[in-house]
């Protein structure tokens, strides 16, 4: 069955936020936020607002699936994880 859109974001939101909060996570997890925003860009391609946030996201997955240290580009990245976790309660 299927994901629906609001429990992708959730899902998006979660793994974020847990990147956020243990500032570490694996290259499966960049993964999933790599198949997740790939399938929530295609649903909200018309919105305009969320949009930007989900190209930034799909940038943040695909550097830390290339990242030889995972967890430094995690640190790196927490005030924009924040940001992002923000911006998707906001739209969700």
């Amino acid at each position: 069955m299927p994901l629906s859109q609001q429990d992708q974001f959730s899902l998006l939101r979660d793994i974020l936020s847990n990147h956020q909060s243990d500032c570490c996570g694996s290259v499966a997890e960049c993964e999933q936020l790599e198949r997740l925003v790939k399938s929530l860009m295609v649903q909200t391609n018309s919105d305009r607002q969320i949009q930007p946030v989900l190209e930034e996201i799909y940038r943040y997955s695909q550097n830390g699936i290339a990242s030889p240290e995972l967890d430094q580009h995690i640190e790196s990245n927490q005030q924009e994880l924040s940001q992002w976790v923000s911006q998707i309660n906001q739209y969700s």
